[in-house]
């Protein structure tokens, strides 16, 4: 593996770190924040020229930082959730005016409870009434901190207000645009929840995920059909267990849903493996399942997740430029 892929990887990583941190300073502090909507939009579009430059380079590194630490995981949480929106706006034709406003609103539904989001993910005692009540209430008090960042986008408004509706079903296009961008985000909300850890419970495995957001909720199958054809059972940056007994990060989609690319990182004993074995097309195990990385018995190299990462990142030229100048792709 040619070293200049670490090295470009550990940029990249250095700029999703650096978007992560950037948002979290605008959702802590919103009202003392000069020009709010002009920042978020600057975010939006690095995370959006990351993910378009190369996708499975940007869901490794998502699904990596989301199921590994609950630190900082309000802003986390929320780059997530906007990166699953934009990849699912291209899968379901969203119109470019909805998908323009469901990442803002994506980036900031929490808005209200970031410094409380970040808590709980850490908090092991039950919640207190006031959390409660503060959860409860966030979406109307998101709306109302953004009418006072000036937004004026009516349908960012009231898609923060509503994203944790739940609507009857019925085919998204036969919805307003204000009940399809609330049943996207409250789906991508609650798939990314569930695939992240707090200390009260570990996170779940990406198929797990998908089962339990299809329980009861008839009308999340269309978007879940599209995070599946889009995302996949086993995405990049997530593990499985094969059948020789070891255990595998995957690095990228393949040809098909069932055969990504993947790297054993744990032996059969249960042993870290340095450096990882990276299996060939056609000489691959098959993969039993997916598994949650808090299933993993053990702290995994960091030096190898970045080699690994590096592969994903496969030294792309264009998501190089988009590393060194973030937010300069042309629209």
């Amino acid at each position: 593996m040619p070293a200049r892929y670490d090295e470009h990887y550990e940029d990249l990583l250095g700029l999703w770190s650096d978007l992560e941190a950037a948002l979290s300073v605008l959702l802590t502090d919103p009202l003392h924040i000069p020009g709010f909507s002009i920042k978020l939009h600057q975010i939006d579009l690095w995370l959006q020229d990351l993910i378009t430059q190369d996708t499975d380079a940007a869901l490794y590194l998502m699904f990596q930082r989301a199921s590994s630490t609950t630190v900082g995981y309000s802003a986390s949480h929320a780059v997530v959730c906007a990166g699953l929106c934009h990849i699912l706006a291209k899968a379901i034709k969203l119109s470019q005016a909805e998908r323009d406003t469901l990442i803002p609103a994506a980036l900031t539904m929490n808005i209200s409870m970031t410094v409380l989001q970040n808590q709980l993910a850490e908090q092991r005692t039950p919640l207190s009434s006031h959390q409660v009540e503060t959860i409860k209430q966030h979406p109307v008090e998101s709306r109302l901190i953004l009418e006072r960042l000036m937004v004026q986008d009516t349908l960012w408004l009231e898609t923060v207000q509503h994203h944790h509706n739940v609507l009857p079903p019925a085919p998204l296009a036969q919805l307003q645009p204000l009940a399809r961008l609330v049943r996207i985000l409250g789906t991508v909300d609650r798939y990314a929840a569930l695939i992240s850890p707090r200390k009260t419970r570990s996170g779940r495995s990406v198929a797990e995920s998908l089962q339990i957001l299809q329980q009861g909720q008839e009308h999340a199958d269309e978007i879940k059909q599209a995070l599946v054809d889009v995302v996949g059972l086993y995405p990049p940056g997530t593990y499985v267990q094969l059948d020789n007994g070891e255990v595998a990060v995957v690095l990228r989609h393949g040809k098909t849903a069932n055969d990504p690319e993947i790297a054993s990182v744990i032996d059969r004993d249960g042993s870290s493996l340095y450096p990882p074995i990276w299996h060939l097309e056609g000489r691959r195990p098959t993969i039993k399942s997916a598994l949650a990385r808090s299933s993993l018995s053990l702290d995994l190299d960091l030096r190898s997740m970045t080699q690994l990462g590096g592969h994903s990142y496969r030294g792309n030229a264009a998501l190089n430029r988009v590393v060194k100048l973030p937010g300069s792709q042309s629209r």
